[in-house]
């Protein structure tokens, strides 16, 4: 695909950013006292390769110790995601039931709206020991915990995309016979989708959030356990190591999300392409 002028632009003042980061990143860290507390670019990379590589790198100037080829963090690595994936999609699944049947069912709505500001507006990093409790120390504690990250966004999202809905659309469907199902289909559903998008590229990191505290809890695998026993030993190079391929899973988790939006909404103009008024 074919990037317009201004999104080529944009790529290349990102990477250049980027670089102009690594740069000061680097030369901070010729600081030993500072290097202590922000890590070293060039060594959280040596930790990425062995994490991930199963080729030792032998002693050279960049690396006088060499790197070993370990490639151990599979296994951790592939546990947060399972957890992460889990509680992104049993999250949006109910979110998006929910936030459909509430927004169009003003009655539950009433009730329930005070439940579910109470809901939200507790500190879910508080629910993960009853989650360790009910659910054990495996994986489902951390996407229970997950779930209620993902969930509360994807819902109000919904919620006020369907009560959104304008009146008159409503009434021009029913004046040409649209029953309810076809309301929902043709009418609430399109109207929701921008919204429930908007917050599915929230939702990802947020998931990755609540897999990682969960991790960090009570866990003996996973991404957070990992960064979580660097922090016990200081190890400062780890733990950007663990925050850097955290990040890097979860733009490929929002790249495809993003993939996804833009198959499922070609019906809606980019930006730049609406016409100025």
């Amino acid at each position: 695909m074919s990037l317009r002028p201004n999104e080529s632009n944009a790529r290349f003042w990102q990477v250049l950013l980027l670089l102009l980061l690594l740069v000061v990143w680097h030369l901070s860290s010729r600081n030993e006292q500072f290097a202590f507390f922000v890590g070293e670019p060039i060594k959280v990379a040596g930790r990425i390769w062995s994490w991930f590589m199963p080729v030792a790198i032998p002693p050279n100037p960049l690396f006088p110790e060499g790197l070993p080829g370990n490639a151990d963090v599979y296994l951790h690595l592939g546990v947060t995601l399972l957890e992460t994936v889990l509680a992104f999609v049993i999250g949006t699944v109910l979110g998006l039931a929910f936030g459909l049947w509430l927004a169009l069912a003003p009655t539950a709505s009433l009730v329930f709206d005070p439940y579910i500001k109470a809901a939200n507006s507790m500190p879910r990093v508080i629910l993960a020991p009853i989650f360790a409790l009910w659910f054990g120390l495996g994986i489902w504690s951390k996407v229970a915990l997950a779930v209620t990250l993902v969930f509360f966004i994807v819902f109000f999202n919904v919620y006020q995309g369907v009560r959104e809905v304008s009146p008159v659309v409503l009434a021009n469907a029913r004046m040409l016979g649209a029953n309810q199902r076809q309301l929902l289909r043709t009418v609430y559903l399109p109207s929701a989708t921008s919204w429930v998008f908007s917050s599915l590229h929230t939702s990802v990191g947020l998931a990755f959030v609540g897999a990682v505290v969960g991790e960090y809890l009570g866990s003996a695998r996973g991404v957070g356990y990992l960064i979580l026993q660097a922090e016990g030993t200081f190890d400062v190079n780890t733990v950007f190591a663990g925050i850097v391929v955290l990040t890097g899973f979860a733009l490929v988790l929002d790249g495809i999300v993003g993939v996804l939006e833009r198959r499922l909404m070609k019906w809606q103009p980019r930006s730049g392409e609406t016409e100025k008024l």
